[in-house]
């Protein structure tokens, strides 16, 4: 059951207002909110841990209209002093859930070890629609910018930003074309479907990211796949 909090509800004089790195098959129109109203709604995640990361932690989000207000993440147990990518991800087609073992396909390490990719997980939690990073861009085309995510020092980290714009992203799934409106992936994220994804995992505890264990990302092959698989994931709902 969505457990997500209305805040505000305002009449207004008409509809609510209104690149991808990855995408997903068409699944036609989705729901929108009722027309004439503006929605102001806190939604809350708890973050739990993928490959095995020991990492968990919890997200909270205000959302109006297109607007993230404001975002807050506590994350632990992650693989320390470290950059760790982190998104909103949403698809019409996916199931808009954190992935589970079930979904890997790739392998690590000597023995073989199933390991699940970002590309494995897309199924399961869509493609990116904000990247929260601590300063500048926040669209889907800074979804690689390590150098402004943020630092888990010691481990952990406490990620706040505001007044975040969600954007048109190709590919969520929308309509015939396959291209999603703001004003779409907003209705979708008040709706309780996005998911936050937290990115980093030092398989080899070794501590730094390298090529080692995993091989090289299959989102840009000169970033090792340490750098990008997942480490938690949770639904704001």
């Amino acid at each position: 059951m969505n457990q997500r909090r209305l805040i505000v509800t305002a009449t207004t004089a008409g509809l609510l207002g209104g690149s991808m790195l990855l995408g997903l098959p068409v699944a036609g129109a989705h729901p929108s909110s009722p027309p004439g109203q503006e929605k102001t709604v806190q939604l809350d995640a708890s973050l739990h841990e993928l490959n095995g990361s020991g990492a968990s932690g919890t997200a909270s989000a205000v959302v109006r209209n297109q607007l993230i207000r404001s975002i807050e993440v506590e994350a632990h147990g992650l693989s320390p002093d470290a950059p760790h990518a982190m998104h909103i991800h949403y698809g019409d087609d996916a199931r808009n859930e954190c992935p589970t073992a079930a979904d890997a396909t790739n392998t690590r390490g000597e023995d073989d070890m199933l390991r699940l990719s970002t590309a494995d997980g897309l199924p399961a939690y869509g493609p990116i629609v904000v990247s929260l990073t601590t300063t500048g861009d926040t669209g889907p085309a800074s979804a690689l910018a390590v150098s402004r995510f943020p630092v888990s020092m010691g481990g952990s980290f406490d990620y706040a930003r505001k007044n975040i714009e969600f954007t048109d992203v190709a590919g969520t799934g929308y309509g015939a074309g396959g291209s999603g409106t703001a004003k779409q992936i907003a209705d979708a994220i008040r709706d309780g479907e996005g998911v936050v994804v937290i990115h980093g995992v030092d398989y080899n505890d070794n501590g730094r990211y390298d090529f080692e264990s995993a091989g090289a990302s299959e989102l840009d092959p000169s970033l090792p796949a340490e750098a990008t698989d997942p480490a938690a994931c949770g639904v704001l709902r």
